[in-house]
Parts: C-alpha cells; structure tokens; sequence
C-alpha cells in the first residue's frame, strides 16, 4: 500500500434498522471465538477452519481461518500453513502465547501484508478481503496475513471507448490493477492515493486519486466530505458513487466523466481533475468535468493537431444535429414550409400524400422503433444482435415507407440523428441529447422554430447555471478565458499549449518549456531565414 493512502470505513448505521453487533473483543477461549465467527457468518461450505496443535505436553493451540476462492491455495499452504507447523519452537513448546504471536506476526510469515486485530469487527472485514485469519488460545489478539488471490479478468481492450491509435488496455474489475495501470503512467512522487471502504454489506473499495500541486483542494476538501456522507448498503457500480456526490440536481447533462481508459484518466489528473476508480467495475469517475470534456477523445492527442480538430467540429456539429434535427424536420413541415425550397416543399408533400400521421407522430414512432432496435442488440447474444438490429432496422423502415406508414425523409432524419449520436466519443452525454430530443420534437410541434429557439435559450441558461464540484459547467467559454481556449473547439499544437487550463478552484500552473516550435533544419546552402535573422529583425 502507498505511503499516503488512507482508510476510511462507513460502518455507522440506525440500530432500529440493523442487527450489527457492538464490537466485541476477542475471547481468550478460541472455541469461544469461533462459535462467536460462525455464529455471525454461519456455517458456510466456502469459510475453512484449519486447527493445530503442538506435540508437547504444553501444547499450543492454533486455529487458521480463510474463505475458499477468495486466498491463493498456494500462498496459503507455503507462506501460512507450512512455516507454522513445521516451526521447531512452536511444536516444542517452550514459548508462551505471548512469544509464540510475535513470533509468527514478525518473523513466520513471508507474505507482504500482515496486520493485527482484537475485535471480530476489525477482522471479519479482512477475512472477506482474501485475508488468513490466526487465533491463537490464551491471546485476545489474532494475525491476519494477506493471502488474496482470487480470479480477476485478464487487461483487454475497452469496448465502449476505442481508438484507432492509442492505447488498447482498459480497467478491469480489480480496483489495485486500476491503481498500478496509473502508476505505470505517472511515475511522480505528486500522485496521491487515498482510499475509502463504501457500503455496510458490500464494503467496496474506492480509490481517490490525484496529484498534488495540481489538483484543487477545495475540490479534494469537498469529495472527501460527499465520499464520508455515503452511507448506504451495498455500492456495486460507479454510478453509484456518481448519484451520490454529483452537483446539478435535476439536470440532464452529467457533471461526472466516466471512462475505462486509463490514459484518459492519466490526462485528466494532469489537467488537475481527480479520479475515483471503484472495485468492481471498470468504469471509474472524473470530477470536475466541463460540458466541453465530453467532447475530447484520447485519440485526439495521438494524431495531428490539425485532423483532432476537424474531428472534434464534426463532433459538436453531430451533437447539434442529433438533438435539432427531428425537431427542425418537424417544425419546418408543419408551420415553416415557406422556408424550404419550392423543388424541396413539392418532393416532401409528395412523399407525405398518403402517410395519414402528422410529422410529431411519424417522427416519435420512429425514434421509439429505432430506440427499441438499438435495446435489443444490446440485450440479445452476441452473435445475433448485430444482425438483428441492422437487418431489423433495414426491413422495418423499408416496409413502413412502402406501408404508407412514415415518408422515406422522415426514415432519413431518424436514421443520421442516429448515427449523429453515436459521433459524440461520452455515451453520458449522448444518452442524454436522446432524452433532451424528444421534449425539442414535442416543444417543435407545439410551438415550431419559435418554441426551439426559446427551449434552446431555457437550456443553455439551465447550463451556464450547473456547476461540477464548483468548477462552472460551460467554462473557459462561460466565463470567457481566451488563453484557454486553445483545446476546447479545436486542439492547436502541443508545443503551443505551455499553459496548463485552470479552473476557478484550481491552479494555472505550467506544463512544459514554452517556445518549442519545431524550426528548420539548416540546409546546404547556409543557416535558415529564421537562423539568420532570429528575432524578426529587417535587413541589416
């Protein structure tokens, strides 16, 4: 364990609610202690209970406790088991209790964690961390050696966050994998590791990490305070921890990145954000995250400054259009047919002739088809869902044109809204324009271009409003701070971003040497114009 981090376990709960035990202490009797384990965990066939007894007439008496699944066997046989009982001084008994404990905590055991404890409180936790329990008779103190060793998935590629070139390892499941993947990439003395026990029946582990000197303490001051004031059951998933310390209240936009990538979470945390990396899932948490953070994909450090930017246009212009254009499609043909070509409103009203739904209803049946597709691909096994979704798509829109049910324009808006969606690099964020859609498309068939406008007004004052962990939701951009600007729209060069972004809270703070532009090499023919003439100076 890093030198900094910290323990911190919620195990306060309503004794009206529960039946949580006082901390008791150790019984001096180990056949007490261990009515009292099985009385408390059970008689499970995972727990094993291991005795032993010394060959002299003064016996000691030893008992080993693990959970099967959760130990190395093998760790526990060779690190545990065998230095113990072949132990000449243990099986002679000429040391006392007190002895034989210091004895075996200091130098019997050769795994890296060895820990004590006097209540059953104190050590039932780490029995189920993977943990081998060692009471010995007479002592109300027990060893706890770390003997964890149980299955985990191997480090493969994300499936919810490719690139083309970068990277091709994402989180896994095992919170310490996800804190050794970062260490590999910031290799500095400044990363800072804290970690809490969250949830009374599930005690997840979470991870807080950061760099210090770059990150807010305001902002590291207020997750620690929303991390302490969870108190719940069970803690399975990142969103879990999100819903609890997210800012924004009813909003539809999220305040919190997620990702499984761990160099984006390493970019991140150079940018001064903070991550939050939960046992048991691979998706960890960023904050505090920006509007415009949504829109940056690791991939667009990896390539040229000048392909990354127009990649990132054609994201914001694709959440534009998967959130408008339902709706621009519906208030045009309904109220604004004046604003369409006459060529354009003569092909429309002739599609249209015999589809007997108003433009609102066609495009809401075919977003909520769409939708339903898009649910069964995800739900269905792997080698059907593709082809059900596509070919389910392809046939249903092509029978309801021809069924008179919707126009073959409508089936094209639906369908480039769709693809639209899936440009924007954070589900979270397009999973949200999916909700926002459909209030513009009923807002468009009430109120038309008028009503659009207005919503679109109501919603960018909802957004200049919301703020994550204090950091304003639209900032650099709300307020404006042009010298930040240079990696929100477009990404300009490396060697011009010499300035780390700062928000409100944090610290402007410089990333790397400035005047680094690449020059040119000198050439045959003598030194260069800029090699000649280096500050810009007329003709001697």
């Amino acid at each position: 364990m890093p030198h900094n981090q910290k323990k911190s376990t919620r195990t306060t709960k309503d004794p009206a609610e529960t039946s949580v035990p006082a901390p008791l202490p150790l019984n001096l009797s180990l056949e007490a202690n261990l009515q009292e384990i099985s009385r408390r965990i059970g008689d499970s066939s995972d727990i094993v209970i291991r005795k032993f007894n010394s060959e002299s007439p003064h016996s000691l008496s030893l008992c080993f406790i693990y959970i099967d699944g959760l130990v190395n066997a093998d760790a526990v046989n060779q690190m545990v088991l065998q230095p113990i009982m072949e132990n000449g001084a243990l099986n002679g008994g000429t040391l006392t209790t007190g002895a034989a404990f210091t004895l075996i905590k200091d130098h019997m055991l050769p795994v890296g964690g060895v820990k004590e404890g006097a209540t059953l409180e104190g050590l039932l936790p780490l029995l189920f961390e993977g943990y081998t329990l060692i009471l010995i008779e007479g002592l109300q103190t027990a060893v706890a050696a770390d003997t964890a060793g149980w299955e985990k998935r191997s480090i493969n590629e994300p499936t919810s966050q490719g690139v083309i070139r970068g990277p091709k390892e994402g989180f896994t499941e095992s919170l310490r994998t996800g804190t050794s993947m970062l260490r590999r990439r910031l290799k500095t003395t400044d990363l800072r590791i804290e970690e809490y026990k969250i949830g009374q029946r599930t005690g997840t582990g979470i991870a807080l990490v950061y760099l210090k000197g770059l990150a807010s303490e305001q902002v590291l001051a207020e997750l620690r305070r929303r991390l302490n004031a969870i108190d719940t059951d069970a803690i399975l998933e990142s969103n879990y921890i999100e819903e609890f310390i997210q800012d924004g209240g009813l909003t539809p936009f999220p305040t919190i990145q997620n990702t499984e990538r761990p160099d984006a979470m390493a970019g991140g945390i150079l940018e001064g954000q903070v991550g939050i990396i939960i046992d048991g899932t691979p998706f960890a948490l960023l904050a505090p995250s920006t509007f415009f953070n949504f829109f940056q994909s690791s991939e667009d450090y990896y390539q040229r400054y000048d392909i990354s930017s127009f990649l990132r246009l054609i994201r914001y212009g694709a959440f534009f259009v998967s959130m408008l254009l339902p709706a621009l499609y519906i208030a045009v043909t309904t109220f604004h047919q004046e604003m369409l070509p006459t060529t354009l409103l003569i092909s429309l009203a002739a599609q249209r002739e015999g589809v007997p739904l108003p433009a609102f209803a066609e495009a809401l049946l075919m977003e909520l088809t769409f939708d339903v597709l898009r649910e069964a691909g995800v739900r269905m096994p792997r080698t059907i869902g593709p082809a059900i979704s596509i070919v389910g798509a392809l046939v249903l829109g092509q029978a309801a044109v021809q069924a008179g049910l919707v126009s073959a324009a409508m089936v094209i808006v639906v369908s480039f809204t769709a693809i639209s969606n899936f440009v924007i690099p954070s589900l979270a964020i397009a999973n949200s324009i999916r909700l926002i859609r459909f209030v513009m498309m009923f807002i468009a068939a009430s109120l038309g271009l008028f009503g659009i406008m207005s919503f679109l007004m109501v919603l960018l004052i909802h957004m200049a409003g919301l703020r994550s962990f204090g950091v304003p939701y639209l900032s650099p951009v709300a307020p404006m701070i042009p010298r930040y600007l240079k990696d929100i729209f477009i990404r300009v060069p490396l060697w011009s971003m010499d300035i780390r972004p700062k928000t409100n809270l944090g610290k402007e703070t410089r990333r790397q040497a400035p005047h680094q532009k690449p020059k040119p090499a000198e050439s045959a023919n003598g030194p260069s114009r800029e090699q000649q003439n280096p500050q810009g100076e007329g003709p001697a």
